[in-house]
């Protein structure tokens, strides 16, 4: 195959073709073509460039192990956006990088503050954005998964729908959950 008929490539077609030689040429195109849009999904989900940076190699080079996986049902582009976010989360999880600082809120209280029951967008939009990092970096992953999906990556409730394979009802109440907690956290700092 010439490097011309590469570039005129689908990213579906390319992945396919990578998986059936394992050619590391042909995986550096699609790292070309992929690796802003993953670096920032993991600079999301990181505390510094650096960080972001490693995330964004180890993403790849799992993907290269795992792009045999890829069956070709969603774009690949789907398929990689995913990839990335679990593999963050994961690594979130797993990893003592991140400070859990736990609040621990009385039950009762949550009850009586109706407060955060309805938080409109420009709430979240307001707070200040370092505050906002901090805040970011105290929350369960899974809820910062969500609000970066949502008002990072513009992704429709629709889509989240689909990524996440549940009903409408449960995205709108998780990132309504998510708010509150960001809201609620960023009020106790």
């Amino acid at each position: 195959m010439k490097a011309v008929d590469v570039k005129t490539l689908s990213d579906e077609d390319l992945v396919f073709k990578i998986v059936e030689t394992n050619n590391t040429h042909l995986f550096a195109i699609l790292y070309d073509r992929f690796s802003k849009v993953v670096y920032n999904k993991c600079y999301g989900f990181s505390k510094s460039k650096e960080e972001a940076e490693d995330l964004t190699h180890d993403v790849f080079i799992r993907l290269f192990v795992k792009l045999r996986t890829f069956k070709g049902n969603s774009k690949f582009s789907t398929w990689l956006y995913s990839f990335t976010y679990n593999f963050c989360v994961n690594y979130v999880q797993r990893n003592g990088h991140k400070k859990k600082e736990k609040i621990t809120v009385v039950t009762d209280q949550i009850k009586d503050e109706n407060v955060y029951d309805d938080i409109d967008d420009a709430t979240l939009f307001e707070l200040k954005s370092e505050k906002l990092a901090k805040v970011l970096t105290m929350i369960d992953p899974s809820e910062k998964m969500i609000l970066l999906m949502k008002y990072q990556d513009d992704m429709t409730i629709k889509e989240i729908q689909e990524f996440l394979k549940i009903g409408e009802s449960a995205v709108k109440m998780r990132i309504k959950r998510a708010k509150q907690k960001v809201l609620r956290t960023y009020e106790e700092l």
